[in-house]
């Protein structure tokens, strides 16, 4: 995602979450006061300039009545909050926390012991997974 994107992505939140309040007959204020934020930061969100928590979407869910709409963004926005560098090196992290996890259940052909590798063989010849 680029920035511009990132852009666009908090823009159409915050339409989103006015719409919702307008059509639940709310002022900034009276939302800002349900789900315990003040005015300013409702017309931020709005607007697109500030980037709304989670926990600010979760509210803003409820006390509108959405139904699960407002927070089905929280990804998109969690997608947003940072800038594109840092978010592809969150998606490199990930992979290598991935493949972390499994590189300690297998062991490489040079480390196994000639019986422990026939063992292995005969298991994936049988149609199992081995010891």
């Amino acid at each position: 995602m680029e920035d511009e994107e990132a852009a666009a992505v908090l823009k159409a939140v915050g339409r989103q979450i006015r719409a919702w309040r307008e059509a639940a007959g709310m002022r900034r204020s009276e939302l800002g006061a349900a789900i315990g934020y003040g005015e300013e930061m409702v017309s931020s969100v709005e607007r697109g300039r500030r980037i709304p928590k989670p926990e600010f979407l979760d509210n803003a869910d409820e006390a509108l009545g959405a139904d699960g709409k407002i927070s089905a963004m929280k990804r998109d926005v969690e997608e947003a909050r940072y800038p594109k560098n840092v978010r592809d090196l969150a998606k490199l992290e990930a992979a290598a926390v991935e493949l972390g996890a499994y590189a300690s259940l297998h062991i490489h052909g040079l480390l196994q012991t000639p019986g422990a590798a026939r063992q292995e063989d005969r298991g994936h010849r049988a149609g199992g997974a081995g010891p």
